[in-house]
């Protein structure tokens, strides 16, 4: 295999998608396989990890909620270590690179050392947790507008989101990271006027064979969050296009689901 696209001391900050390695771009499965070091997150699916070859170096350097191995300046200083030494780096991302990944600080590490770098975008999770509830995030006359927001904050710091913004009964809100402030989540969105009624699904290990999904309301969002969701990574999908919710009948039979609610919209 040629490396024309990825000489030595390059970095690729690479999209690993939701967690189903079928879901990696034809271009992210070369770049993993043509890597000499591979710094991947907590979120990384095993299948993904399984795709690296053996004999190439890898780092893990994942961050989970209140368990950090390695803080981003680190992280950003290993990357261009390996890259100054002649590696070709990739830098494996849950998700896509350019969405909550912390990506900037990456790009602006090895821009500010010389070296060249690139992005290889990858299936975010909102993607792959609409996808597996067989719907869609958007919806003529219901749903015009699609929001992504991360809800991760310092422990002990309130949310400092635009309340008035997200909470537009004509969008469809992604939240990212929302188990912990799910509670929060709740309170500030109806604060802000969207009804307690507004129909929400929390997607647990979005496109894993583990995958689950839980279906609710607004008003019931904490309470869903505490005694529904497991250890996986969850993401809340908040709107009413959420109340057009179908099973898919072509999926491949792993997801579970249950209405928290104990009934349907």
């Amino acid at each position: 295999m040629t490396h024309e696209d990825f000489p030595a001391g390059k970095v690729w900050l690479v999209g690993a998608g939701p967690g189903d390695p079928e879901l990696l771009t034809r271009k992210a499965e070369r770049l993993i396989r043509s890597a000499t070091v591979v710094f991947h997150d907590a979120l990384v699916g095993p299948g993904v990890l399984a795709l690296i070859p053996p004999g190439v170096r890898r780092v893990h350097v994942g961050k989970r909620s209140g368990r950090h191995s390695k803080d981003q300046k680190t992280i950003d200083r290993l990357i261009v270590e390996a890259a100054l030494q002649g590696d070709r780096v990739v830098r494996l991302k849950g998700g896509d690179p350019s969405i909550f990944g912390r990506s900037t600080e990456e790009l602006d590490a090895c821009h500010a050392s010389g070296i060249e770098v690139a992005v290889c975008p990858g299936v975010t999770a909102a993607s792959a947790a609409a996808a597996g509830l067989g719907m869609s995030l958007t919806l003529r006359g219901t749903a015009r507008k699609l929001t992504f927001v991360t809800a991760h904050a310092r422990a002990g710091e309130a949310l400092d989101l635009d309340w008035q913004a997200l909470a537009d009964p004509e969008a469809t809100l992604a939240i990212y990271m929302g188990k912990a402030a799910a509670s929060e989540l709740s309170v500030r969105l109806r604060e802000a006027g969207l009804p307690a009624s507004t129909p929400v699904a929390l997607i647990e290990n979005a496109s894993l064979p583990s995958e689950r999904h839980f279906y609710t309301r607004l008003d019931l969002l904490g309470l869903a969050v505490k005694t529904s969701l497991g250890n996986g990574p969850a993401l809340v999908l908040v709107g009413k296009a959420l109340a057009r919710r179908t099973e898919p009948t072509s999926a491949e039979g792993h997801a579970k689901s249950v209405d928290c609610a104990g009934f349907a919209y």
